[in-house]
């Protein structure tokens, strides 16, 4: 598998979100041990629902990190023009960002929410953009599609 230059760079960025994602995981491993194993959170002390919204900050941001650099590879056979495959490169890592930060800070002011509805937004576009992109590439006559062109038999 050959990836174009729009999916390495992409990618690239994308898996330098992932060291973010791993402090998270550190941070939340202090905060349960408080203090004696991962990362010192100082006296930040969590309630039964913080602690669930930033458990499902710290998963969302990971498993939608890995979405969004599957779905780089996956635009690349798409059949898309080149702007909408960049709203669909941009929009899936942007969408994890979003969403995680929203929950976390929902777990201290509801004035995050709106941040939970553009991240949930920014996938939902991604993920009906390569989609379609997707289907139209299976159409009768296209071999092969790379960043929003198609190659004909």
């Amino acid at each position: 598998m050959t990836l174009t230059k729009n999916a390495k760079l992409m990618s690239g960025i994308t898996i330098l979100i992932v060291p973010t994602i791993m402090y998270g995981g550190w941070t939340l491993l202090g905060v349960l041990m408080h203090g004696r194993v991962g990362g010192n959170a100082g006296a930040l002390q969590l309630d039964a629902t913080q602690w669930a919204l930033w458990r499902a900050g710290h998963a969302h941001a990971g498993v939608w990190t890995l979405l969004s650099l599957v779905l780089q590879i996956l635009l690349d056979s798409a059949r898309l023009s080149a702007a909408l495959t960049w709203v669909a490169r941009i929009s899936a890592p942007a969408s994890a960002v979003a969403l995680s930060a929203a929950l976390f800070g929902l777990a201290f002011s509801v004035a995050f929410s709106p941040l939970l509805y553009l991240g949930i937004g920014l996938m939902l576009v991604t993920l009906l953009i390569t989609g379609i992109g997707l289907l139209r590439a299976t159409r009768a006559g296209v071999s092969e599609c790379r960043g929003g062109r198609s190659v004909p038999h």
